[in-house]
């Protein structure tokens, strides 16, 4: 069994695509495929693809989603083939009753080209909002924004110093929230949420409609990395800040599901949530979910690699072997590519999608 999870895990966007239509294939499931615009790094195409398990009149319906944050697919599509390619999973499946929703590649560019925003330069989970009103200010990255994204690269000394300086005065957590709750105002810059609609946002919207908005019961865990110690998967609530879907979350995968309202999640309150869009698309929905987040390095390692590649994305004519480091560095802050970490990483995802499978059976 660990063999065969060990090689559900790809080294390319193109390789895990094809291993989740193979095991779609092979568990006697169609495909819909969402094309992308664009083209991959290897010049493969692109897709959101979608598979169903279960009725399509089901009255629940769990979504398994992975590369929300592209280079994170690595992890989540892992799972999602694992799971596709598990006899004792799929058959618990059918006997609960309750449809099973995979959608591979959220971000499938990201993916693809090893980054973590869209080919817009979104961060997808910050760009889920009423574009028609007011978007939210992040004064605390304005102040620091010269600095995270500098000129140059490595980092000369004064955004080193500066850096240096504004940890020393705010902390992690201090520097982490103003980094990655968001920010609208610097499309060149981390943790952009954009000015519209992505195409993935849109895309899964879509989806969300055809395959949930006939339910009454929707769960939904959302893959991630780059949060935590290594290896370990973090359930953070992913609704509204909103009492009873916290207990329905915790009465489904225990009393450790964490909130970024309450300050007990490793993450910081964020803005413009990709999971909002499941009270808007699927109205008829009790919603129930959670991101599960993976630990890969500490967080100043992921936050540097982050600000590397944006660096990179602002320098297109970096040289070769400069870009190939930093995309290295990327990779490796969000995909721990050893046998260990990817058998501890379906572990626990399995258990997670069958506490899930039960609470909406039960409900």
């Amino acid at each position: 069994m660990a063999g065969s999870v060990v090689e559900a895990f790809a080294q390319s966007y193109a390789q895990a695509r094809s291993l989740f239509l193979g095991a779609a294939a092979g568990a006697g499931l169609g495909v819909q495929s969402h094309p992308h615009p664009q083209r991959g790094r290897d010049g493969e195409p692109l897709a959101m693809d979608v598979v169903r398990l279960g009725s399509g009149d089901a009255d629940a319906v769990l979504i398994i989603s992975s590369a929300c944050h592209g280079v994170e697919g690595f992890c989540g599509s892992g799972v999602q083939v694992a799971l596709l390619r598990d006899r004792a999973f799929l058959a618990a499946a059918q006997r609960s009753g309750v449809a099973v929703l995979f959608v591979h590649a959220l971000n499938p560019h990201g993916f693809s080209w090893w980054r973590r925003t869209t080919h817009e330069n979104v961060d997808l989970n910050r760009n889920f909002h009423d574009f028609g009103q007011p978007l939210p200010i992040n004064a605390a990255y304005d102040d620091i924004a010269h600095w995270l994204v500098p000129e140059h690269w490595p980092a000369q000394a004064a955004a080193a110093d500066a850096m240096a300086s504004y940890l020393a005065s705010h902390g992690e957590k201090g520097y982490q929230r103003a980094v990655s709750s968001g920010q609208y105002a610097h499309p060149r810059g981390l943790f952009y949420g954009g000015r519209e609609p992505t195409w993935s946002n849109r895309t899964l919207r879509a989806v969300l409609r055809e395959h949930g908005a006939r339910c009454s019961r929707l769960g939904w865990i959302d893959l991630h990395t780059g949060l935590g110690p290594s290896g370990f998967g973090e359930r953070i609530n992913a609704s509204r800040d909103d009492a009873a879907a916290l207990a329905r979350a915790r009465r489904w995968w225990g009393e450790r599901v964490t909130s970024i309202y309450d300050g007990s999640s490793s993450s910081p309150p964020l803005r413009g949530l990709m999971w909002l869009a499941a009270y808007e698309e699927c109205p008829s929905a009790e919603y129930t979910g959670i991101a599960l987040e993976y630990g890969t390095l500490p967080m100043l390692a992921v936050f540097d690699a982050l600000r590397a590649d944006q660096w990179l994305e602002n320098h297109p004519d970096t040289g070769p072997e400069q870009r190939q480091a930093i995309k290295q560095q990327v990779l490796d802050a969000f995909y721990t590519d050893t046998d260990a970490w990817k058998q501890a990483i379906v572990a626990q995802a399995r258990e997670a999608v069958l506490q899930a499978l039960g609470g909406l059976a039960r409900a």
